[in-house]
């Protein structure tokens, strides 16, 4: 630890791996709202926010019990795989384009960059629900993994069963 009085501590966020202020800043100095994509240990969170001087201003907000609240998901299966990280993702898009929303930056913190994973499967969701966001066709998991035809067959009915409730509410 840093206690001279030569030595200058970090940021508390710093130390303890919670936030990398060097990535952070080149996302806000684009000034566009950036999507926030989350993994915790029982669900998916998705936000779409914008930097404001006295904090972060926070549009849109869904997350893995939204899906299972609102829109037909059921409730013992996932709120973090694969297919429910891309509902999310496709909720937050169709709710984003309704407010009028068209271009966002992903935002995924300190997770790691694998292509296929769970971030990048809430990024196709977002995508495919209108939300203009830079990306490399690379790291989008298929289509097999979206329906999650890799867990169970009947999940495949319950993503597609989801997804018309999530366009549903979009009208």
């Amino acid at each position: 630890m840093a206690h001279g009085k030569n030595q200058r501590l970090r940021f508390k966020r710093r130390r303890n791996g919670q936030t990398d202020y060097r990535r952070r800043m080149k996302l806000l100095r684009g000034g566009d709202l950036r999507a926030v994509v989350r993994i915790s240990n029982t669900q998916v969170i998705c936000q779409l926010i914008e930097f404001g001087m006295d904090g972060d201003n926070i549009f849109e907000s869904i997350s893995g019990q939204t899906l299972v609240d609102n829109y037909k998901w059921p409730k013992n299966i996932s709120r973090k795989s694969v297919p429910a990280s891309y509902l999310v993702g496709f909720a937050l898009g169709n709710r984003a384009v309704k407010a009028g929303h068209k271009n966002a930056i992903l935002d995924i913190g300190l997770a790691a960059s694998s292509p296929g994973n769970r971030v990048f499967a809430a990024l196709k969701g977002m995508i495919d629900a209108g939300l203009e966001i830079p990306h490399g066709e690379s790291v989008l998991p298929d289509e097999d993994r979206i329906n999650g035809l890799h867990i169970n067959e009947n999940l495949a009915k319950s993503v597609l069963a989801t997804k018309k409730a999530i366009e549903g509410a979009k009208k």
